[in-house]
């Protein structure tokens, strides 16, 4: 008999881990206003200083088939810099740079999606009342997910990250979910939503 799986998406909050246990004094998934079933865990991560849209579910199978098939998938991810963006800045994360990976060696970025964001506000971001003019906005979306990847690409052309934001993935938006919040999904919206095969859905 096939087994009834729950779906969710999260606005995790900043200063938040995604992770329900940890030995460390931090803020869990758990501390959000919402009732998770036991066995929910979160589908990837979002580090703890940055925000946006992250998946749960109780279905043990789907870290599997989002992240460890041949299929690509989209992450969309808004980013504040703290100065301007030069011409030759974009050009360089659309084309790749080099950033520092685990056991301290270099990888090449794959060529990726760059766009300037005049107004965040488009993507309902809140901005932050400190922020200075100089401190532009970018959408950034790859294919990748290496360990503080996007942070690592700021960092390759000179930018401090003063906001991260994961805006969607593939056609999952985040849209007008303000921080803190939950909302479950059915099944099929979750595997339309993420490209994935019927077929498999029908497996697991």
């Amino acid at each position: 008999m096939k087994e009834d799986h729950l779906y969710f998406m999260v606005h995790k909050p900043v200063n938040m881990v995604s992770q329900f246990i940890s030995a460390d004094d931090v803020r869990l998934l758990g501390d959000l206003d919402y009732s998770f079933p036991e066995g929910t865990h979160a589908i990837g991560r979002l580090d703890q200083d940055s925000e946006g849209l992250l998946l749960l579910t109780t279905n043990k199978k789907i870290t599997r088939l989002l992240f460890n098939r041949k299929e690509t998938h989209w992450r969309s991810y808004l980013v504040q810099g703290d100065h301007p963006f030069s011409a030759a800045s974009l050009l360089a994360l659309q084309d790749g740079v080099h950033i520092r990976i685990k056991g301290g060696g270099y990888f090449q970025t794959t060529p990726c999606l760059v766009e300037r964001i005049a107004d965040p506000g488009l993507y309902h971001v809140i901005p932050d009342p400190r922020s200075k003019a100089e401190q532009e906005w970018l959408l950034i979306s790859l294919t990748e997910g290496k360990f503080r990847q996007v942070r690592k690409m700021m960092a390759a052309i000179g930018q401090k990250t003063r906001r991260l934001i994961r805006v969607s993935i593939d056609d999952l938006q985040l849209g007008n979910l303000p921080p803190g919040a939950v909302k479950e999904l059915t099944e099929d919206d979750f595997f339309r939503l993420l490209n994935l095969p019927k077929n498999e859905n029908a497996s697991l």
